[in-house]
């Protein structure tokens, strides 16, 4: 499968091949043999056979909280948990909010049943703006510019924003909550019973550094609720609570018009159409993998799969099968909403596989939503037009092969490969094709436990017992994809020689990576070179 990469920038790219003549002068001087990571001696990362434990259970899960729905220690011991041995498949649906800050480490059950009430209205507004859209025809402009001018001119941030108008919208929220709780489509919706004052809500943790200047969904629109009822909505374009992963296609040549202009502050209504016709491209042509893991969304009528088609305007799905139909009009649901919440970045191909196993784990959408947001603070830099976030982190990578192999780093240069080009898909889908769904989940898992660890400000000190000497990273996907390189450092000196050919490696790695012994190669990695990487 090609590389993902838009395709503005291939005139930019490194040659890919090397002269034949300094290609065999260069295995002449090099004596090729492998080199096996170095004795860790008592540093032993969490996930070596020897110190693996099982993952995250039900039972451990519900012994970790205090009576008040608070977790114990501020969720240091959750997060060691989840970063030695991931979690179960059974409970992912509720822990994954607070991995993602959804919900605070440290609030109560009853700040979250709150925030979940206002988290829920303010999704289910952005869904009416997305309806309102798809169904105005010409007016389409004149709505979207209502729309953007409305949101910002209000408060800057609906994530941090906590002022005394949130008593009104959580209680409004609740009382719609409470009718659709009724409603045969929300039976495992969780019934909330208490009620918190707005003024007490933990909404997230630490500072917001994303960077997303987003619409606020908590801002109503100019219309009364009165008159947001008399659009006529379908109720299923709110409320997609089902019963994945998306292979969207990598040549699909209208990538570049997906981004529109670099300045994403004042998107138009074209752009939001344009992002509408990809995510529906994308959509149909979602994978089945997410079938196995997703038993409830698997058994979904027909009837009920093309109602939600037909209410989010997805079309051409007659080859799929209604589990998929359905799983392709969550994925639409979700990805317009996030258009409109963060419309710097919009929408761009490779989204759609980091939404779709959220979506095969997470039931309802606006929960979906929330922890596909919090995802997106980290994720959404590699989505941006200059691909400035790409371009770091492919430093990144290039400095940690540097550090740790000059040899193979040496041969990447003679092949104008040292970039680290031919690894741009592990950073922009973050492994999801170069692993297997459930391999995916659990290296994500990790991955937003060292997150979290540090959106906590859990220190050094605290830490060390649980890392053994290395310090929580932001980076830690990319110490794995350097391993994964570094583990074939023999076959690609040896036998590459074009970044064409190590591009074919990279991409032939689906299915044959062990995650938890690339994540023990990335712990070595971290714990060598954290301190001499920038």
């Amino acid at each position: 499968m090609s590389v993902l990469r838009r395709s503005h920038t291939s005139s930019s790219s490194p040659s890919s091949s090397s002269p034949k003549s300094s290609w065999i002068h260069l295995r002449s001087l090099l004596i090729v043999a492998s080199s096996p990571l170095p004795d860790r001696g008592s540093l032993r990362s969490p996930w070596s056979r020897r110190k693996r434990k099982h993952a995250l259970t039900r039972q451990q899960w519900n012994n970790l909280f205090m009576p008040d729905g608070k977790l114990r220690d501020g969720g240091v011991k959750f997060l060691k948990k989840v970063r030695r041995a991931g979690i179960d498949p059974s409970i992912r649906a509720e822990v994954w909010p607070f991995l993602l800050a959804v919900y605070d480490l440290k609030s109560s059950k009853a700040e979250r049943n709150a925030i979940r009430v206002q988290k829920r209205k303010e999704y289910e507004k952005l869904r009416r703006r997305c309806w309102r859209l798809l169904n105005h025809g010409n007016d389409d402009e004149i709505e979207f510019n209502e729309i953007i001018e409305t949101s910002y001119s209000d408060s800057p941030s609906l994530i941090q924003r906590c002022d005394s108008t949130c008593s009104e919208e959580v209680f409004s929220a609740r009382e719609s909550f409470s009718d659709e709780q009724r409603s045969p489509c929300n039976g495992t919706m969780e019934q909330v019973y208490e009620e918190t004052p707005a003024s007490s809500l933990v909404i997230m943790e630490g500072d917001d550094k994303s960077g997303i200047t987003h619409v606020d969904a908590s801002v109503d629109d100019s219309d009364s609720s009165d008159s947001e009822s008399t659009d006529e909505e379908p109720a299923s374009i709110l409320m997609l609570s089902s019963t994945g992963c998306s292979e969207a296609d990598p040549k699909l040549s209208e990538i570049d018009s997906v981004m529109g202009e670099t300045n994403r502050s004042d998107p138009k209504a074209e752009d939001f159409a344009t992002w509408q016709r990809i995510i529906r491209l994308d959509a149909v042509r979602a994978n089945a993998e997410w079938i196995y893991y997703s038993s409830v969304q698997a058994g979904v009528s027909e009837d009920e799969a093309f109602k939600f088609a037909n209410a989010v305007g997805l079309k051409d799905f007659d080859h799929l099968e209604p589990c998929q139909v359905y799983h392709a009009s969550r994925l639409v649901a979700v990805l317009e909403a996030y258009a409109l919440y963060d419309p710097e970045i919009g929408y761009c191909q490779g989204m759609s596989d980091l939404l779709s196993p959220i979506l095969a784990v997470m039931e309802d959408d606006h929960e979906a939503f929330w922890c596909f947001v919090g995802f997106m603070k980290k994720a959404r830099h590699n989505f941006r037009l200059d691909e400035v976030g790409i371009k770091r982190q492919l430093n990144i990578v290039s400095k940690i092969i540097k550090s740790k192999d000059s040899h193979l780093y040496r041969h990447l240069e003679k092949l104008q490969a040292e970039d680290c080009f031919f690894m741009y898909r592990m950073v922009v889908v973050m492994f999801r094709r170069e692993l297997t769904f459930e391999q995916t989940l659990c290296l994500w898992e990790v991955m937003w436990a060292d997150q979290a660890a540090i959106r906590a400000r859990i220190g050094n000190s605290v830490w060390a017992r649980i890392r053994l000497r290395a310090p929580p990273t932001d980076d830690l996907l990319l110490y794995a994809i350097a391993a994964s390189v570094l583990q074939r450092r023999k076959l690609i000196i040896e036998k590459y020689s074009s970044m064409d050919e190590i591009l074919r490696e990279c991409n032939s790695m689906a299915g044959q990576l062990d995650v938890w012994k690339l994540l023990d190669d990335a712990h070595h990695l971290v714990v060598t070179l954290h301190d001499k990487i920038e």
